[in-house]
């Protein structure tokens, strides 16, 4: 069992729209007296080329899974294999240059085999939470940066992987006076890795902060773009455990994070990622009180238990709902199905068809259906 604060930090700072709607068939039902219907005669056979099935849609959704819903977020991911072409088991965590550990259950080859027979790639990814600098002391010296590509082809080794997905946070924090170096330092690293995953036959994939004015900064996006077979954005956390209550996206922030993103990088090589979680925070800020992660179905459970209203805010495209614990009132946002369909005419609008989940067997079942039609 993992802490509020360890799920903080794994949870990302992803969320769509346009709902389809199902056509209801209806057939009329002949009288009981109606005569038999009469023979057809056979069609000719057509003189061109004998008609090709129609190809199956494509594969769309990328998912992680946390290692601490392993066997549930496998089923989950079972379930939902033909919509899925990718997922990243959330099973490994760099350290330091030279060593990479694995999370409980990494690596387990009942869940790669069972994922490639469903038509999945495996591409786990591997995390940091280093403390301040040490992962820009690895990034900005030449040595230790290529010890720790030296690490992560070792980890990508171990089993039957189609690549890594490489999801490094704390450089987001990176101070000014060595902004220019690390950024530049991880764009080498990337380059290096992707390099050699590639000439392997593997996937490179590289997760980033969306980028706005004053966030992401610290990726190059463009030079990412280049090298990576896919970039995912975590379009969440817009309000997240550390701040005041809120939606963790917003229509009009994904419009500003797209239209910088699409500047960068061709539409087809990003993927923007969807939070299937939400906050609980106290509403008075001044509160000690902690704020903690709720996934979709136990912010839907805490709904039912509370007899609190469901509530969407039009505005940002996203669910919340109040209710008072005894103590103070509390405060939760999260995402479902409808709020993803509200964002989705934004993904569209900018061309991004692919999306990566935050995180399997969080969610809100009827996305699936949502993401199918984006």
């Amino acid at each position: 069992m993992i802490t509020n604060d360890v799920i903080g930090r794994l949870a990302r700072t992803l969320t769509v729209a346009g709902l389809l709607a199902a056509t209801a068939l209806t057939t009329a039902s002949g009288a009981a007296s109606a005569p038999p219907p009469q023979p057809v005669p056979a069609s000719p056979a057509p003189s061109g080329p004998a008609a090709r099935p129609a190809a199956p849609a494509p594969r769309t959704v990328s998912a992680w899974l946390p290692y601490w819903d392993q066997e549930g977020a496998y089923q989950d991911a079972l379930r939902h294999a033909d919509q899925l072409h990718t997922v990243s088991p959330f099973w490994y965590e760099a350290v330091s240059a030279g060593r990479i550990d694995a999370h409980p259950g990494a690596g387990e080859r009942r869940i790669i085999d069972g994922l490639h027979r469903a038509g999945a790639k495996v591409v786990p990814t591997v995390m940091e939470t280093m403390k301040s600098g040490a992962l820009a002391a690895i990034l900005t010296s030449p040595a230790r940066r290529a010890e720790h590509t030296d690490a992560l082809m070792r980890t990508v080794a171990t089993r039957d992987y189609d690549g890594l997905d490489l999801d490094y946070e704390s450089i987001a924090a990176t101070g000014d006076t060595t902004y220019a170096a690390v950024r530049d330092g991880f764009t080498a690293l990337a380059t290096d890795l992707c390099r050699r995953l590639h000439l392997l036959g593997k996937q490179c994939v590289v997760t980033v902060f969306p980028k706005t004015a004053t966030t992401g900064r610290i990726w190059d996006y463009a030079a990412l773009g280049r090298v990576a077979d896919r970039v995912r954005i975590m379009g969440y956390n817009l309000h997240w455990q550390g701040g005041d209550p809120g939606p963790l996206a917003d229509t009009r922030w994904y419009e500003d994070v797209l239209t910088r993103a699409t500047a960068l990088v061709p539409p087809a090589k990003l993927e923007m990622g969807l939070p299937a979680y939400g906050w609980n925070w106290p509403s008075d800020s001044t509160s000690t009180a902690a704020t903690t992660h709720v996934t979709w179905k136990e912010a839907e459970a805490l709904r039912a238990e509370q007899g609190a209203p469901y509530r969407f805010d039009e505005v940002s495209g996203t669910p919340y709902f109040t209710y008072d614990d005894g103590t103070e009132t509390r405060e939760v946002w999260y995402q479902d199905a409808r709020g993803i369909a509200a964002h989705v005419p934004v993904l569209r609008k900018h061309g991004v068809t692919n999306t990566a989940l935050w995180a399997l067997n969080f969610e809100d079942p009827k996305i699936w259906p949502v993401l199918a039609g984006g």
